[in-house]
């Protein structure tokens, strides 16, 4: 053979099916994300404006409504720092421990994915309410949890505790502990191998979990229904404070907060776009680095630099 070296052709990435069936399924797509996706938020806004910003500025100054928003950024900047706590304890657990138990504490985690919002709802009126299991020492302590701000928290913190959790979990898994285990040996503590080698290397999905429970602490609805009693101008949040205009036939007002309620999901998702392309950028960024060669050592410095054996 001549000594010519041939160049491999790129190979072609793709679907082998015809170019008007690729055509058809985008297009499908496209019309399926614009009836249900963009146009019933367009609508959102649309019959917010109906009657002009002076309705609508009206309608999100009204008392009851400044309340419902007030109490829906207050248990979202409650919940969500104690399911970030929560989360990273649990997703460090089972994914850097061996234990007995771990399948079902794996388990506990998954739980509010498996139960109706309405049903864990139920279940804390069941513990706290009136005639709960708790509910006639908590009276006689003067101690109210249900139809309460926070019967709110609660049931919020359930709904949403497994998004950061489960962001973290896999990738904690993935990245294994080997790089725990140096540090530890070097000398590091416990809150220093967090801080300096597990945090930086799950802090992308760290982020990205937060955003997503931020989204659903935010919009819950069945759960913080039932604990919080309606009581308009204490213990509505935004979704439920829709829901009463709604069914008063004030739809002005219930399409204005809705379409704050929206606007806010719309600030997550924006959030979240930047998140997923900083990580992007900076994993493409580390790909392109080129790949470092380890520094030659005869055998005699090895040896010397070998750590001597533990004794016992």
């Amino acid at each position: 053979m001549s000594g010519t070296s041939h160049t491999a052709r790129p190979t072609h990435s793709g679907t082998s099916e015809p170019a008007w069936v690729r055509r058809g399924l985008i297009g499908l797509a496209l019309v399926f994300v614009f009836l249900f996706l963009l146009l019933p938020l367009a609508a959102v806004f649309t019959e917010a404006l109906r009657k002009g910003w002076d309705a609508y500025g009206a309608a999100l100054q009204e008392p009851d409504a400044w309340s419902a928003i007030r109490l829906t950024l207050v248990t979202a900047a409650i919940a969500v720092p104690m399911n970030l706590v929560f989360g990273v304890a649990a997703a460090w657990a089972i994914a850097k421990y061996e234990f007995k138990g771990k399948a079902f504490l794996t388990t506990l985690v998954d739980l509010p994915f498996s139960v109706s919002p309405v049903v864990a709802g139920l279940i804390y009126v069941l513990m706290f309410g009136a005639q709960g299991w708790f509910g006639p020492w908590l009276r006689a302590h003067d101690i109210q949890i249900i139809f309460a701000v926070p019967g709110i928290i609660l049931a919020t913190v359930f709904v949403t505790f497994p998004f950061i959790a489960r962001e973290l979990i896999p990738l904690m898994q993935a990245q294994g502990n080997d790089e725990e285990q140096a540090a530890i040996v070097l000398g590091a503590t416990g809150w220093q191998t967090f801080w300096h080698v597990t945090l930086p290397n799950i802090r992308w999905g760290l982020i990205y979990g937060v955003i997503l429970c931020n989204a659903r602490a935010m919009g819950e609805f069945g759960a913080v229904s039932v604990v919080s009693g309606h009581i308009r101008g204490e213990t509505n949040t935004m979704p439920l404070h829709v829901e009463i205009l709604y069914n008063e036939y004030q739809s002005v007002a219930a399409f204005a907060v809705a379409s704050l309620l929206a606007g806010l999901a719309l600030v997550t998702l924006l959030i979240k776009s930047v998140v997923e392309w900083q990580h992007a950028r900076q994993l493409k960024a580390l790909a392109d680095l080129p790949p470092e060669r380890p520094p030659s050592i005869s055998p005699s410095a090895a040896t010397a630099a070998a750590p001597a054996p533990l004794k016992a």
